[in-house]
């Protein structure tokens, strides 16, 4: 591609950055002033969130490391969560990481499957699926990795990764010696991890983004580098003065193995970062995947498909692995989706405290301008944020923006109250023009009660037509926000079948016009913050009771609907149109 003035200023600035970058230690943050407030539009915001975890069973909590204090960074990050219908029912279940503490594994630390009992609460059957397993989990995607129907689940940790293989019965195996995952060596800190077909052979591969390099005999303890503070106060050192981790793609070998081609894909050879969220699709709308990895406080990359089973990284000419002014940011999760309905996927990507998150508006052919101000959520910087997606709550037509936060740092806030370690949710309301408009206590009080949370996911639990979220909370249990819609509004789920192309369709693009709108959404294994969102696309529709459908799917077949009648799921098929709903019921 060209280099414009644009790439190589940020490309200089970047270079002049990783000189500075051994010398640093800390989070990256720019320390911006916040972009001033607009006036309240006065609009009502239809979508009303309640969190009914308690009452929908979901007690248990999600340990990670201290509770008072993180002596290191592993405590910190914390983890994600998934939206996953294991066993074919139509209805949304619940899977949810956990971490553990240095001084060892409680009993209740453990990652946890609830099966929906599809009345409103969720029954916990993790040791009846053999998945019961304690450790520093950090991030989940899901897909069918195996084409046998059943999605299965891959889970990242310090240590060592693993692939749960769903057998069709309500149970999992550990597959992960036998298909080549198992890592000899030095253990490493898998962090985002995405599931996608890059070479477009029908089977899904496995891209796995790596944090630092950290062993608890070498990591510095709080104040003992004299940049191992923040505002004053001694916290847990890192990501900068730790050693950077190497990513690494894998590919499916169509017989339930996978092999390392990190070194003849190019991945190796990209810049070493601290890679957080990892999320894959078309961005240049080629036909062929690419992969965004978030990066915190190091350069984010954008590995772009040369359709040969290489990938070159440009992240820094296309736009997305730095802010506007040339800065470094401290990338934690990513939400992507189409925000202003031009038809192409943009990102929105979540950083720390004293930094805004940042937006960027895809021109369709993979390049991107931040957009941050203009779309005027640049308002907001007091929160270090994790979770994110672009989804439509409220069914108008317009994708809004919603994004968790919570400190890495309990010790501050009892020096200085002014830096809470639990903060509210963030919501941005679409305004239908190209800006957002953040709400306060409009969104009910699932958005406004604080926690310190980390990975969230987007889905229908109760099958009800509205996106709701369950939310990861450090040492708590488990938010889940029901969507209560105060005016009913059309929508429409679309849920994709590979045949020629991989089971789960990761990877599939889909266009839905309505009215005189156009929205694309993609298939993926994970976005937010190190989690999985309900595989069935949503697509509010406001006031247009039918729409058009199209369908890119991953090997290359493009598909039309016309005329589908609204507040419905679809099924389609590849090559076969649309078919009946397995499962699917509405409550």
């Amino acid at each position: 591609m060209a280099i414009t003035r644009r790439s190589f200023v940020l490309f200089s600035l970047c270079a002049s950055a990783q000189q500075l970058l051994g010398q640093q230690q800390g989070i990256a943050t720019r320390d911006v002033k916040a972009q001033a407030k607009p006036a309240p539009s006065g609009r009502p915001f239809n979508a009303h969130f309640t969190d009914v975890a308690k009452e929908a069973g979901l007690h248990m909590p999600v340990i990670y490391g201290g509770v008072d204090a993180k002596k290191y960074i592993i405590e910190a990050n914390g983890c994600g969560c998934a939206f996953i219908d294991y066993d074919n029912d139509g209805w949304m279940d619940i899977f949810l990481l956990s971490g553990t503490r240095l001084e060892g594994d409680p009993p209740e630390a453990t990652n946890r499957l609830y099966k929906n009992n599809r009345d409103g609460t969720f029954a916990d059957v993790t040791e009846k699926a053999g998945l019961r397993a304690a450790g520093w989990a950090n991030g989940v995607c899901v897909a069918d990795y195996n084409n046998d129907g059943f999605d299965d689940i891959f889970c990242t940790y310090f240590g060592q990764n693993r692939l749960y293989r769903n057998n069709g019965d309500g149970t999992f195996t550990d597959v992960t010696k036998q298909s080549g995952l198992w890592e000899s060596g030095p253990a490493r800190w898998g962090a985002g991890c995405a599931f996608l077909d890059y070479n477009r052979d029908g089977h899904l591969d496995l891209f796995v983004s790596n944090y630092i390099r950290f062993s608890f005999e070498h990591a510095p303890a709080p104040g003992e580098n004299s940049t191992c503070n923040w505002k004053g106060v001694p916290v847990n050192c890192g990501p900068r003065g730790l050693p950077t981790g190497r990513h690494s793609l894998y590919r499916n070998n169509g017989d339930g193995t996978f092999t390392d081609v990190s070194k003849q894909t190019g991945i190796v050879g990209a810049t070493e970062s601290y890679g957080m969220t990892v999320v894959t699709a078309d961005f240049d709308e080629d036909g062929w995947p690419d992969i965004f990895v978030a990066c915190d406080s190091t350069p984010s990359l954008l590995f772009m498909n040369n359709h040969d089973g290489t990938f070159r990284e440009e992240g820094v000419m296309r736009g997305v692995a730095l802010s506007d002014d040339g800065m470094e940011q401290a990338g934690m999760g990513v939400g992507m989706g189409d925000y202003n309905l031009d038809g192409h996927l943009d990102l929105f990507k979540t950083h720390f405290i004293g930094d805004t998150s940042g937006f960027y508006r895809n021109d369709g052919k993979g390049n991107f301008d931040e957009v941050t101000r203009m779309a005027k959520v640049g308002v907001e910087t007091r929160f270090t944020s994790w979770g994110t997606g672009i989804v439509d709550l409220d069914n108008d037509g317009y994708p809004d923006v919603l994004f968790v936060t919570g400190s890495v740092y309990p010790e501050v806030e009892r020096k200085l109250p002014q830096y809470p370690y639990k903060t509210p949710r963030v919501l941005f309301r679409n305004l239908g023009n190209g800006t957002f408009e953040e709400l306060d206590s409009q969104g009910g009080d699932g958005i406004t009660t604080p926690h310190s949370s980390r990975g969230c996911a987007f889905g229908d639990f109760d099958n009800d037509g509205d996106m709701d979220i369950l939310i990861v909370n450090m040492n708590e249990p488990p938010s889940l926000l029901r969507n209560d819609m105060k005016v009913k509004q059309n929508w429409l789920k679309v849920k994709l079948e590979g045949v020629k192309s991989n089971r789960s369709a990761i990877g599939a693009r889909v266009l839905v016009h309505y009215g005189n709108k156009v929205q694309v959404q993609a298939v993926l294994s994970q976005s937010s913050y190190y989690s999985c969102n309900d595989p069935r696309l949503h697509f509010g529709l406001g006031a247009s009771a039918l729409a058009d459908v199209e369908v890119y799917w991953p090997n290359g077949l493009h598909e039309q609907f016309k005329k589908i009648s609204s507040n419905q799921l679809i099924t389609v098929r590849e090559g076969l149109g649309i078919v009946s709903n397995k499962g699917w019921s509405r409550s």
